[in-house]
């Protein structure tokens, strides 16, 4: 846990929350390419010194992975080299993105399990790595609600992460979003979002916005890694990492970009590519629901644990953002 009174207005706090670490996690937490969202983080990292491994909660057929490919039972090894019949394979094209670049290639991936099964598969990677932190990373910003607002989104694979890391002791352990405003498409009223961001910020577990440079060295190499997968996966590009990368290049409002969108209007804005930075026990001490997600096994009983928590409760009413 961030102590109070850690950081200054001359080092973005989020650095500053990493400086000790030298082994560090940075973890996909929301599914399919989540994990994309911590790329210009992790190159910023690796261009300090810093040692980071990839990881992500993943929507890949990992049961078609060869044995050897699991480094324990829920923990599979995905490289550049990785063999699978299933196109759809985030964590595979990663990989081979940097490999390209001469970047470690390597990317963990968890199969969408419950609570108990996802914190073995990430205990085993902190034990065999020496992880000192971890960044749970997620593309948009549903993550971070508590779970009594208007519409949670699609809560499921985010809080299970959470939940699962929340349970581990780690030296530093941070969620960090990127993509405001992306999860509207799902319901999401981002004015619980602020709302939620300050209530953190009381309690001493806001670390602050951050944007991404679109010019630096970090963006250009993730709208190039962005570009890569949507090649990759053209039948599935990825929307959300779509609008981020059209973010970091200064674009603004419906920008279009795969069939995938058409009839929707989408409103891409630089607070797209903004970190937005949160203590990850602060974080899931205000989750209403997360002890509830203990001794789940699978992802039907999260879901089914999420659903009843919301058939109890009367949720808050939405807000329109008033500028």
């Amino acid at each position: 846990m961030i102590e109070s009174g850690t950081f200054s207005l001359t080092t973005p706090p989020l650095f500053a929350a990493l400086a000790p670490a030298r082994n560090v996690l940075i973890a996909g937490a929301g599914g399919g390419f989540d994990v994309y969202a911590g790329l210009p983080l992790a190159l910023a990292l690796w261009r300090s010194g810093v040692q980071v491994h990839l990881a992500n909660l993943s929507f890949s057929e990992l049961v078609l992975l060869d044995r050897d490919s699991w480094a324990a039972e829920n923990v599979a090894v995905v490289t550049p080299g990785s063999a699978s019949t299933d196109w759809y394979f985030p964590e595979r094209t990663l990989a081979r993105w940097l490999a390209d670049q001469d970047l470690p290639s390597t990317v963990y991936a968890f199969p969408p399990l419950g609570v108990e099964r996802l914190r073995d598969g990430y205990r085993h990677l902190i034990d065999q790595l020496d992880i000192d932190a971890v960044v749970l990373v997620d593309g948009g910003t549903d993550i971070l609600l508590r779970g009594d607002e208007s519409n949670l989104g699609t809560p499921v694979e985010d809080i299970t992460s959470l939940a699962a890391v929340a349970g581990l002791d780690v030296a530093v352990k941070l969620v960090t979003c990127l993509g405001f405003g992306i999860d509207a498409h799902d319901g999401v009223n981002h004015v619980e979002v602020l709302e939620n961001l300050a209530a953190l910020d009381r309690d001493g577990g806001y670390l602050g916005a951050l944007s991404i440079p679109g010019a630096s060295r970090e963006a250009e190499l993730y709208r190039d890694a962005v570009a890569h997968a949507q090649a990759a996966t053209p039948e599935r590009p990825t929307i959300v990492h779509g609008q981020i990368a059209a973010a970091t290049r200064g674009d603004f409002g419906d920008v279009q970009f795969t069939r995938r969108t058409s009839g929707s209007t989408l409103f891409v804005n630089p607070l797209m590519a903004m970190y937005f930075t949160v203590d990850l026990d602060k974080l899931a001490a205000r989750c209403l629901y997360l002890d509830r997600l203990e001794n789940t096994w699978g992802r039907r009983q999260v879901t089914g644990r999420i659903e009843k928590f919301r058939a109890e409760i009367s949720p808050r009413i939405p807000r329109v953002y008033p500028h």
